[in-house]
């Protein structure tokens, strides 16, 4: 298949409120390549769960998809609902979400769980399912899987859940995978042993990911590309050791030198001033310009300018200062 697996067209999500319409996702526009990774990174509240939940048709009302369009491997899937969406869920697309509990019945063992997703998108039959449920587990690093098969999610680890959620995700072969903070609860070292499993499965399989996420760490171990959203917007997009190692936005910038490997040998951690602002209280111009230190009178008036692939929504970009 040629073209992205998952195309999103300028992607608007509005909220009614007392105070007005608010736009948690306002004009998104990426694509994400078969076998690819893109993590999708901000601050909480920039609006990347919600981008991922517009995808996969989760939104809760009143929060609703009022502009752009969603393709997935050619076909537009935004305007389904209900049934249409739900057959997709699962089939086209796999879900990983930030506490494996909240994925798993606590009342089916985990083998009737991974059975039931299999036998409810694939033509196969239950003895087959039973024995891919087995092989699921085995591949995804579940030791003694033919025993655990009949465990239920309580009698695992935090880790080896994870795992199991990874193993139902990806059991109905689906080509796109929503990663939405899969590894923030879980201990440092697993959380290095769940990243890579994922990202080799999914290299394995050809399957297109995205990866939500607020770790700057875990977007280099684990993206091919990134895109740093801030405030409901796309404020940069581009190859993700390009994007980390020479930020183009003052806010990717800002992103960067506050982790602890860019402060080391500090006293403090560096900080970006200030904080994101209410959604109901955008600032005219850049979103960004309150606490932006490269800020001119353009940028408090004019909305920032789209850039094309590997470039920064900014009007003053980092590079322009580099090459001068």
């Amino acid at each position: 298949m040629t073209g992205p697996v998952l195309s999103i067209r300028g992607l608007t999500v509005e909220i009614p409120t007392r105070q007005g319409i608010v736009k948690p996702v306002d004009g998104v526009t990426y694509d994400i390549g078969r076998g690819e990774t893109l993590g999708v990174v901000g601050e909480s509240g920039a609006g990347k769960s919600m981008a991922g939940n517009a995808v996969i048709g989760l939104l809760n009302p009143p929060a609703h998809i009022s502009g752009g369009e969603i393709w997935l491997n050619g076909k537009r899937i935004d305007p389904l609902e209900g049934e249409a969406m739900r057959r997709l869920r699962g089939k086209e697309i796999g879900m990983i979400f930030q506490d494996p509990l909240t994925s798993l019945n606590p009342l089916l063992t985990i083998g009737d769980q991974l059975a039931e997703t299999m036998l409810t998108h694939l033509p196969i039959s239950q003895k087959e399912a039973e024995r891919r449920a087995v092989a699921a587990l085995e591949e995804v690093g579940i030791p003694g899987a033919a025993e655990r098969i009949d465990s239920y999610p309580h009698e695992f680890s935090g880790g080896m859940r994870q795992r199991v959620v990874i193993a139902l995700a990806l059991c109905a072969e689906p080509s796109l995978v929503i990663a939405d903070e899969p590894t923030t609860a879980l201990d440092v070292s697993v959380q290095a042993q769940i990243i890579a499993l994922l990202k080799r499965l999914c290299r394995d399989r050809g399957t297109a990911v995205m990866l939500i996420t607020h770790d700057m760490g875990v977007i280099a171990e684990a993206a091919d590309r990134v895109a740093v959203m801030y405030a409901g917007r796309l404020a940069e997009l581009g190859p993700v050791r390009e994007v980390l190692t020479a930020p183009e936005h003052p806010y990717t910038h800002g992103l960067m030198a506050s982790t602890p490997l860019a402060s080391l040998g500090q006293r403090r951690l560096h900080q970006i001033p200030g904080s994101m602002p209410r959604l109901t209280q955008l600032p005219e111009g850049c979103a960004f310009h309150p606490r932006c230190p490269r800020a001119q009178d353009k940028c408090r008036h004019a909305p920032c300018p789209v850039k094309g692939e590997g470039r920064a929504a900014c009007w003053f970009p980092m590079v322009a200062e580099a090459a001068g």
